[in-house]
């Protein structure tokens, strides 16, 4: 038994915890969750809980049924929000075949899978994302328009409100889970949030997102209200996207800084970039993974569907900020076209084979672009060499099936079980009529 495993069997028995809940997420991103007593966690970190994984998206075929969730002893946190009688703690899980390999239908273990190819390389990922997502007001969201709780905007100071209530306690409860909080504060569009996550290595990250998605959800719904993020839930406003910085570590050092390069990058910082450029159309279904992500990207403001690179052009896909005097651990490349729809653990995966194929095979990168790509149209940006991502869920469907890199690193199971499920989505979203339709069209023919 490891240390770690033994730590938690410690931490259980003494803080007299109830229940410990098993977390994993299905190949879309979707968190789930087995509980065990105390009395049965010895025998799982031997044995693994054993459950029917055809229950689960993207999981087992029928045919080969049953699987294994293996606890990662690393992850163990007491869970705040549990009763003070009632302890309770969590622990994501890897998931196993029955004889203890790798599930290959298993979200984490692809991104631990592509950490390790890194390390093979002498690299160490990091990610910190910037976390935006909505408050509405009580209700099925389902049913009518979503009611914003409040009509602020960018950094405004709304003390009194309920939804900076919200904010404020869900920082405190993923600190007291041990997840650092860099900065929070109210979004550009009504009743929008963001919670930017201090930098970490992106398995730790990837689990942290999933962490704070449930809180946010859990913390409104105890207060009466509920929080998506749903990329584009309302028009005319600004959508909500997961701005995510990355950077590469050889030991303590940034590999990205270069203190004599006119942008600060160093060589294996530009040809990362170059990479994550030249791939972005191929992964853009993965990290843009609902149809309503695309409407995002239609709204000309911070989701920039363009590829291309700039230190301060907002309209480019790939921003390089100017890292902080004296930090050259702060050295990094920002992705702006994530949304907080997307899995974690996938997306972080694509980048990061992305960027590490331009440093294998050596990329160039190319030149900066300095003009609003916004103001263009599609023949000036074309002149430029500025291709666009993809403009629907079915387009980067399309380019993602043609993409070695996405098969290669999502694995023949993920990769074919994705492209089949969001078919179907895009079949299902062009089946509905929908309310724009009827606006429209149903007086005027």
């Amino acid at each position: 038994m490891s240390r770690e495993q033994e730590y938690v069997l410690r931490t259980v028995e003494e803080r007299g915890v109830r229940l410990i809940r098993l977390w994993f997420t299905d190949v879309l991103g979707q968190l789930k969750s087995v509980a065990i007593s105390p009395a049965e966690l010895e025998a799982v970190f031997d044995e693994g809980v054993q459950f029917d994984g055809t229950a689960i998206d993207g999981f087992s075929r029928v045919h080969e049924s049953d699987v294994l969730a293996r606890p990662d002893a690393t992850t163990f946190e007491l869970l705040p929000w549990a009763k003070a009688d009632e302890p309770s703690g969590r622990m994501f899980c890897n998931i196993e075949n029955l004889d203890g390999t790798a599930f290959e239908g298993d979200p984490r273990q692809i991104l631990q899978r592509n950490l390790q190819i890194a390390r093979g390389h002498g690299y160490t990922f990091f990610a910190a994302p910037e976390v935006e997502f909505f408050y509405f007001e009580s209700g099925d969201p389902a049913n009518g328009r979503p009611i914003p709780l409040d009509r602020a905007s960018y950094f405004d100071l709304t003390t009194s409100d309920v939804s900076s209530d919200l904010r404020k306690t869900t920082i405190h409860m993923l600190e007291a889970m041990g997840i650092p909080v860099e900065y929070s504060f109210h979004e550009d569009s009504p009743s929008q949030h963001e919670i930017d996550l201090r930098y970490t290595e992106a398995l730790d990250m990837a689990d942290n997102i999933m962490t704070l998605r449930l809180v946010v959800k859990k913390i409104a719904m105890d207060r009466g209200c509920y929080a998506t993020f749903m990329p584009k839930p309302l028009n005319g406003v600004q959508g909500s996207g997961m701005h995510t910085h990355l950077s590469l570590f050889e030991g303590e050092n940034n590999v990205f800084h270069d203190p004599d390069d006119e942008y600060g990058l160093s060589v294996t910082g530009r040809q990362f970039t170059a990479g994550v450029l030249h791939h972005a159309r191929e992964i853009t279904a993965v990290t843009n993974q609902l149809v309503n992500s695309y409407k995002r990207f239609a709204e000309k403001s911070e989701a920039p569907p363009f590829v291309a690179w700039a230190r301060n052009n907002r309209s480019a896909l790939v921003r390089v900020p100017v890292r902080k005097v004296g930090k050259p651990e702060s050295a990094r490349i920002e992705y702006r076209g994530l949304d907080g729809a997307t899995n974690p653990y996938l997306a972080f995966s694509l980048m990061l084979a992305a960027g590490l194929r331009g440093i294998t095979e050596g990329y160039d990168l190319p030149a900066e672009i300095n003009v609003n790509l916004f103001e263009m149209n599609d023949h000036q940006r074309g002149e430029i060499g500025i291709e666009p991502l993809p403009r629907s869920l079915d387009e980067a469907l399309d380019i993602m099936e043609e993409s070695k890199l996405a098969r290669e690193t999502l694995g023949e199971h993920v990769f074919e079980w994705f492209l089949r499920n969001k078919r179907t989505e895009w079949a299902e979203f062009q089946a509905q009529v929908t309310p724009f339709e009827l606006d429209r069209y149903l007086s005027a023919w």
